[in-house]
């Protein structure tokens, strides 16, 4: 059977395909099935569409396609990268937008979406109070107003998400989710990752600056012909103005990424911290409140307390003789001591078992589900 090759050229591309699989005729292929189908996709599929455009449209318009190839394969430049990330953007835009309303579903997994920072319900918050004890100081027993439902210790509700979050850490906007117990480690691992790429991009152009410098030999020149005197104090206002003359987008870069680690890095010391103490930020402001408060009314009482023993001790020396004018002064001026407070956290259980609650949750392992409230 032939294939009328000139009513396909006129059709489409996939009637190209069925028309010679069903004739069993490749016309331009060799070898294998899985290889024709390979050397079409790869060769054929462009070469009947320029054929199709070039019956359609006319010449004018094969010449403008094969002009955009040679610009877009044949030469270098960005065009296929920014056209590849607009693909994924748009792509995983409209994915969020329209589909991620049906995860979990009855074949999918809950992985899929967002990370569950683990949500507090009716179900499971039971096992939550259980497994967070109340210290009766920052966490004392009451009802969640908006869920309805007791709240854990550690817990809070999101106004945001609308929805209580155990072991609530923050709202990250960033990551458009609450950091909870199911989630730190990956917020962590965010962190730890995005500050070892600025580190590691501002190394890169740092590396980049050297060579350049060590390759156009400015240092060399600069004391050669120049007679700078070869001293950090004296070369590197001249090297300054030179990269910032040839190379200041680099510059520019490089500043800009080593900020970026810097701030990171200070995120990433301090999330390590709360982690390393079993706390999160949402209890450290609680902390630094609750301290404040107590210290202010340890002031308090010591002031009530000092006052009453000067107010004491004025009644029993009214008969002796008045002391001078400085020791007076002194006395009256020395504060009283205040009781130190001391920050009673139930939840610190060590380093590694700290780490080993953020990196395996309470609610993933087995005996979760075992746990109850009295």
């Amino acid at each position: 059977m032939e294939v009328p090759w000139l009513l396909v050229a006129h059709g489409s591309v996939t009637a190209l395909v069925v028309v010679s699989f069903l004739c069993g005729q490749w016309p331009i292929f060799e070898g294998t099935f899985i290889q024709s189908i390979n050397h079409f996709l790869t060769f054929g599929a462009y070469h009947y569409l320029l054929r199709f455009v070039q019956a359609v449209c006319g010449n004018g318009a094969r010449d403008l396609v094969l002009g955009v190839e040679r610009y877009c394969c044949d030469r270098p430049n960005p065009i296929l990268q920014v056209f590849y990330v607009a693909i994924i953007g748009v792509t995983y835009f409209i994915i969020v937008q329209t589909s991620f309303e049906y995860i979990p579903g009855y074949y999918v997994s809950g992985w899929h979406s967002f990370s569950d920072p683990g949500t507090v319900t009716a179900e499971n918050v039971s096992q939550y109070v259980s497994a967070y004890p109340y210290d009766n100081i920052i966490f004392v027993e009451k009802e969640c107003s908006t869920c309805k439902i007791t709240r854990p210790a550690r817990a809070k509700h999101c106004r945001i998400c609308d929805k209580c979050v155990a072991r609530f850490d923050h709202h990250c906007g960033w990551m458009n989710n609450c950091i909870g117990e199911k989630n730190t480690r990956y917020f962590v691992a965010f962190l730890i990752w995005h500050f070892l790429i600025c580190v590691y991009g501002t190394l890169v152009l740092g590396f980049i600056l050297a060579g350049e410098l060590k390759e156009r030999k400015v240092i060399y020149i600069l004391t050669a012909y120049y007679g700078i005197d070869n001293s950090f104090s004296g070369l590197f206002s001249h090297v300054a103005q030179w990269l910032l003359a040839v190379h200041n987008t680099q510059i520019l870069l490089s500043v800009f990424l080593a900020i970026l680690a810097l701030l990171l890095g200070g995120f990433c010391a301090y999330h390590a911290h709360l982690c390393l103490t079993n706390t999160t930020t949402n209890e450290s402001f609680k902390w630094q409140d609750y301290i404040m408060w107590m210290k202010k009314e340890n002031e308090a009482k010591a002031n009530a307390a000092a006052l009453k023993a000067s107010m004491g001790s004025a009644n029993s020396d009214a008969h002796k003789a008045p002391p001078s004018k400085w020791r007076a002064f002194f006395v009256r001026s020395r504060r009283p001591t205040v009781e130190p407070v001391v920050k009673n956290n139930i939840n610190d259980r060590g380093m590694i078992r700290n780490m080993c609650e953020v990196i395996v949750p309470l609610s993933e392992r087995k005996s979760f589900s075992r746990w109850k409230s009295d």
